[in-house]
């Protein structure tokens, strides 16, 4: 089966320059799905309106490398962008009047900033950044006094820190579990990162201190991206992660074990895969690889993984042959 797709010249000054670099870095909608962020090595952030034939809304400004990531915070929140760049820099943007965008905040890192992510709303307004300085950095907005609180997670990992993901905040089965057993909950505040020394580590932030709680080590090389599912309350969380070594896996861990995570192969690939991301409910994983494919993978009752549909640089979606 095949279904269209949409494509719109993104006009960052470096798409033309050659078809070899990957230069337009990260591309992301807003909750309602109706604005489009994407960022480029030209340095800039740029912003669409989908809704109106891809309308050009505005243009971001102020980093002074390539910028890697963005990402939307909540709604609740106001309309807030986070970006991170090869300069070093985490910048926190708001949107003003008439579509004018203005920076509010600046973190400075040691080296490149690879993967920024905002905390479920449920948190506050939290922002998780991930650099090659090995550290992981969260602020935290204090609403009383306006400004940001940044705890610093020194030596993550031991080369490169390359990728983040919150866990979801709802506590495992919280939907399945008695009303008295819900009302004493808190919600879970918990991290993954990649690394560079192939680790995938999940966090857990214990008082006002951030804890490594676990180190899983399947992969053989740079660990690329790691991506938390959401659970809606289900007895197990999952974890997906990729890597240099062309290797896919998900990871889960339901409240019957003994706190270890059991991980499952997904699929080898003859390509380095860039990046992991789960669908909003959980239950599809998009993996993007080196070879310009996006491809869709599903669980079966069996527990295996099969490649449902591949999205190809022809821009069509092809279910693959049985």
């Amino acid at each position: 089966m095949t279904t269209a797709t949409t494509t719109f010249d993104t006009k960052h000054e470096d798409m033309i320059l050659i078809k070899l670099t990957v230069i337009q870095h990260d591309s992301k909608f807003d909750y309602y799905g109706k604005r489009l962020a994407t960022c480029s090595s030209d340095r800039t952030i740029k912003i669409f309106d989908v809704t109106q034939d891809n309308k050009p809304l505005a243009e971001l400004k102020g980093h002074e490398g390539p910028v890697w990531q963005v990402a939307w915070a909540h709604p609740q929140f106001g309309s807030i962008l986070a970006s991170c760049s090869y300069d070093h820099k985490v910048f926190i943007w708001r949107e003003g009047q008439n579509n004018q965008w203005s920076k509010i905040y600046e973190y400075k890192h040691l080296s490149s900033v690879n993967a920024v992510a905002w905390a479920p709303h449920e948190l506050g307004l939290v922002l998780a950044s991930a650099s090659s300085d090995s550290t992981i950095v969260v602020n935290t907005y204090r609403e009383q006094t306006n400004t940001w609180d940044p705890k610093v997670i020194k030596d993550a990992h031991d080369i490169n820190c390359n990728a983040i993901s919150w866990a979801p905040s709802a506590p495992l089965a919280s939907l399945t579990n008695q009303p008295d057993q819900q009302a004493q909950q808190t919600l879970q505040t918990r991290l993954v990162s990649g690394g560079g020394d192939h680790l995938v580590k999940v966090w857990v932030l214990e008082g006002n201190e951030w804890k490594c709680e676990f180190k899983l080590d399947k992969h053989s090389d740079w660990v690329r991206d790691v991506a938390w599912a959401s659970n809606i309350g289900l007895p197990y969380d999952t974890i997906a992660s990729c890597s240099q070594d062309q290797n896919v896996y998900v990871w889960r861990r339901d409240t019957n074990s003994t706190g270890n995570w059991n991980a499952t192969k997904v699929n080898k690939f003859n390509t380095v895969v860039w990046r992991v991301s789960w669908s909003l409910m959980g239950n599809l994983l998009a993996v993007s690889t080196a070879d310009n494919q996006v491809t869709l993978w599903k669980e079966g009752l069996d527990g295996n993984w099969t490649n449902v549909s591949t999205l190809t640089d022809q821009n069509s979606t092809t279910a693959p042959s049985q």
